[in-house]
């Protein structure tokens, strides 16, 4: 009954939808594959401030107190005679790392990809409320302009760094950032998780309800088991870092004392007392860490489906990699404490920590042996997606066996705080994630915008980036075992650092150039749009739904009636068939088992 109101509905729908001026069609838009789009153009705009901001940190680092012509055209008033203030420095890295967690990876993945793929891939006309999916959208653009907006007010924008712990946080006079920036941060940062849970919520509500006839669980695609666990995460965890955000405001402008206890200001005790620093940590935290399974699993489905489909064989482990997906989203909700070792926690406690988050090292591991042999004698296609997502396998890898020592409560005590916490999750999530949406642009192009990206240009954004990510954090692994903190805008008061100055000087010529090859991308995408080759309708011969419907948009995605589901989604290179791939809506031939799997 259901499916044949969808399709009366949709059948409605196309009438209404020749009159659609720009406003509804572009901007107020409810179609699931326009909504993916602002957020992927919203998030890729996001992404070059962040990144921006990130080149301006390291060059301060690599040549402290120097005087530099743009500092001094970018900070204006903040780097007086081009040299960089200390407190606009600690801002940068706060807003640098609110913008790529939040604002980049969780909504350029999950935005773009689950509102893009998720009705598309289980034979859906739209999202189960199109209405509450434009509203995300806006309320996250909103939460990006107020966000931004910050940079021009008096004293700055929000300086505490982006874990923003009080007492930096929850005192407005403690310093410049502090204040109205500080504010806005907060304000921007409870909006968007109000957008983050009505997407969420939009997910799991059509991944359950709205799935096409034969789509039953274990035929999903891994991408869309990827985006539904991943809602699922979200909307355990965020309304806690909304509540932190909310007790946060009423100690910054109530003068409640949930954070704070005994402090001094200049000699002068105020008045407040009772609350605790460490509180708003765990709850922090308990957002923290699933927020990086939040920002990662996204991408490790959406590289399940290019390495399959470019490796012209069946997943492998399908079972297995469901159900490392599902481990994953439980244990991260457990391993909260492993950011905390040194803030004076219960060693016992901290041993309970260290066990949960090296137990997460399993699921993880079956889902890298998954990709490998996957990959294993496949009759592998080289495209930029594919080599984004094999990239995506090395820097998970390679990133993730770090882990294993921030993991460990006595050895992470070492070297909390030093640039080899910087360099392991930057690696292990910002680049591994990055990855994945670069693989996913790659791959979805040709379904959102009808043409083909130039994959030379591709090739050329996929090896310089490569190289420059693993010289920019291979290096940093080595400073921070040396002892180099984080977040000091200069380290030339310490003489035992000065050793360490030119490796600084190496990560920064590597985070420039791989900051300006990433222009590659810009033009290659903005391009393509308008001057692209025209897509046929399954450029990579992939066996999922959306390379089922037409190449031109239309509302409810498929003329006529919803395909049929007969089988799983990776029936590559099957025995005894012409082709080497098998759509999902092909029919079985006669005799051929229904469930095989």
């Amino acid at each position: 009954m259901m499916s044949a109101n969808a399709d009366t509905h949709s059948h409605d729908d196309h009438g209404h939808h020749h009159k659609e001026t720009f406003v509804t069609k572009y901007i107020f838009s409810q179609d699931h594959k326009m909504i993916a789009k602002q957020y992927l153009i919203t998030g890729i705009l996001m992404g070059v401030v962040g990144v921006l901001m990130s080149i301006l940190m390291r060059m301060q680092i690599a040549w402290p107190e120097q005087p530099n012509a743009l500092f001094e055209a970018l900070l204006g008033k903040w780097a007086p005679d081009g040299v960089m203030d200390a407190d606009i420095y600690l801002a940068l890295v706060t807003i640098h790392g609110t913008i790529m967690v939040f604002f980049v990876l969780t909504a350029g993945l999950s935005g773009t990809f689950s509102n893009l793929l998720i009705p598309l891939q289980i034979g859906a006309r739209d999202m189960a409320s199109g209405f509450l999916n434009m509203v995300s959208y806006w309320l996250f653009f909103t939460s990006s302009v107020i966000m931004i907006s910050s940079f021009f007010v008096e004293f700055g924008p929000a300086a505490a760094g982006w874990t923003i712990y009080p007492p930096l946080s929850a005192l407005p006079m403690a310093q410049g950032g502090s204040g109205m920036g500080m504010t806005l941060w907060l304000v921007s940062m409870a909006i968007f998780i109000a957008s983050s849970l009505l997407g969420s919520l939009n997910y799991v509500v059509t991944v359950l309800n709205l799935r096409t006839k034969g789509m039953s669980m274990t035929r999903l695609p891994l991408t869309i088991w990827a985006f539904f666990v991943t809602a699922i995460i979200g909307v355990v965890s965020f309304p806690v870092l909304l509540a932190a955000v909310l007790l946060l405001i009423m100690d910054r402008s109530f003068g409640t004392s949930f954070f704070l206890s005994d402090i001094f200001i200049q000699g002068e005790v105020l008045h407040y007392q009772g609350g605790s620093p460490v509180l708003f940590e765990h709850l922090f935290w308990f957002l923290g860490h699933p927020e990086v399974y939040i920002v990662l699993l996204p991408a490790l489905g959406i590289s399940s489906e290019v390495i399959a489909t470019n490796s012209r064989k069946p997943i492998f482990g399908y079972r297995a990699m469901v159900m490392s997906i599902l481990a994953i989203a439980f244990l991260s909700t457990i391993v909260w404490g492993h950011h905390m070792f040194v803030s004076g926690m219960n060693p016992f406690l901290g041993s309970v920590f260290t066990f949960t988050t090296l137990l997460i090292a399993i699921p993880s591991a079956v889902k890298a042996f998954n990709y490998i042999t996957t990959l294993w004698k496949g009759n592998l296609q080289m495209n930029p997606a594919m080599l984004f997502s094999i990239g995506l396998v090395s820097t998970f890898i390679t990133g993730g066996l770090t882990g294993i020592i921030l993991g460990d409560s006595a050895l992470d005590i070492n070297v909390h705080d030093t640039y080899f916490v910087v360099a392991h999750f930057h690696l292990v999530m910002g680049i591994s994630a990055l990855y994945g949406f670069f693989a996913g642009v790659y791959h979805w192009f040709p379904k959102m915008f009808g043409r083909m990206m130039n994959k030379n240009l591709g090739y050329l954004h996929f090896w310089v980036t490569a190289i420059c990510a693993y010289g920019v954090f291979f290096p940093m692994h080595f400073i921070g075992m040396a002892g180099l903190p984080r977040r000091y805008y200069t380290n030339t008061n310490f003489p035992l650092f000065d050793d360490l100055a030119n490796t600084n000087v190496i990560i920064t010529m590597f985070a420039i150039v791989g900051a300006i090859f990433q222009f590659v991308f810009l033009y290659n995408f903005f391009a393509s749009i308008f001057f692209g080759k025209k897509a046929e309708q399954n450029p990579w011969r992939s066996n999922t739904l959306e390379w089922t419907t037409p190449v031109e948009h239309i509302h409810g995605n498929w003329p006529g009636e919803l395909p049929h589901v007969h089988r799983w989604s990776y029936d590559y290179s099957k025995p005894g068939h012409e082709e080497d791939f098998v759509p999902q809506n092909v029919p079985l031939y006669d005799g051929e088992e229904e469930l095989q799997h």
